[in-house]
């Protein structure tokens, strides 16, 4: 058996499901429009420059909805599923996952994206696999706004991939092919280490060291 690995987040959906989350957030009008929206703008900016403070921007983040009762949250989530992450479904990006899933490969969505916001989307997919940012609890099952465990960010992507394969009995090794899709120099620690890193639809710098490496890239959206 082999290995396939995605990012999700320009990489699967042509959008960023975190900072899409964050929109939304402002167009329903459970945070304030121009100061928060700002602030999310700036994380964002700060993600891409690959400077993200990811605690800072999990706390920021889940301020959005987690005083707010678990139902009515989950609620919301599930409108901004239909509104804004189902358009961004697209067919090309269903069928790679597809041609892995009918090679027999074990899959994974890797994404530095909270679980929160990921799960229904890997569903979408049909992902069953998920390896998110993890997002503690208090004891009455409330969000708390900080990362429990290790986070799947940077060299974390790492971590939780061994973690993830040692609960089901395995390990990187034992795997002939493993392959690993992504857009992002975020993801160059595991990317690095895959035997079949994939550069797909990447960023400019990402593209640049994917050509001086002789990494095949791809492009899923126009």
């Amino acid at each position: 058996m082999n290995l396939t690995l995605f990012d999700l987040d320009g990489t699967l959906i042509p959008v960023d499901s975190d900072h899409s989350f964050g929109q939304f957030m402002v167009e329903v009008g459970w945070v304030d429009g121009e100061v928060w929206g700002a602030r999310n703008d700036e994380f964002f900016a700060q993600y891409n420059a690959g400077m993200l403070d990811l605690p800072a921007y999990v706390e920021f983040a889940t301020s959005a909805f987690r005083s707010r009762p678990i139902e009515e949250a989950l609620a919301m989530r599930e409108r901004f599923m239909a509104e804004v992450m189902q358009p961004a479904l697209r067919a090309e990006a269903r069928a790679l996952v597809e041609k892995h899933r009918a090679a027999g490969d074990l899959i994974a969505l890797v994404t530095a994206t909270n679980e929160f916001v990921t799960t229904p989307i890997a569903a979408a997919f049909g992902i069953e696999h998920l390896i998110a940012v993890q997002l503690e609890r208090d004891a009455q099952g409330r969000y708390t706004g900080a990362i429990h465990g290790v986070p799947s960010f940077r060299e974390g992507k790492i971590a939780r991939v061994e973690s993830w394969l040692q609960s089901l009995g395995a390990q990187s090794a034992g795997f002939e092919r493993i392959t690993f899709y992504s857009d992002s120099t975020n993801d160059l620690p595991l990317l690095e280490r895959v035997s079949h890193p994939v550069a797909t639809n990447p960023s400019p710098a990402l593209a640049q060291i994917a050509s001086e490496r002789g990494w095949p890239q791809i492009q899923l959206f126009a």
